[in-house]
């Protein structure tokens, strides 16, 4: 597997722990539908940018071009992390 491909794939097991992470401090943040929301992004948000840092010094040999490390599976990392935010945050709030 290439450096990009395992990027990919673990930013996307990372932003559906984000969703669960989110969905668990929404329930004890928050007060508004909007702000619930709001906070879900941004501990999402933070844990993205987190993992940038991670991944900028275990791949700096390995990719050339450093802002792919920054770019590789933005778009997946919320796409997964909103459906899991949606369904743990429905859980925890009915259970």
């Amino acid at each position: 597997m290439t450096p990009i491909t395992q990027l990919y794939w673990i930013r996307v097991g990372l932003g559906i722990t984000a969703g669960i992470i989110s969905a668990a401090f929404a329930l004890f943040l928050s007060q508004t539908d909007l702000t619930t929301l709001i906070n879900g992004f941004t501990i999402a948000l933070i844990m993205y940018l987190a993992s940038y840092y991670i991944f900028r010094a275990i791949y700096k040999n390995k990719i050339e071009k450093q802002s792919k490390i920054l770019s590789t599976a933005i778009v997946m990392y919320f796409f997964s992390w909103f459906p899991f935010f949606v369904l743990f945050y429905t859980l925890f709030k009915v259970y």
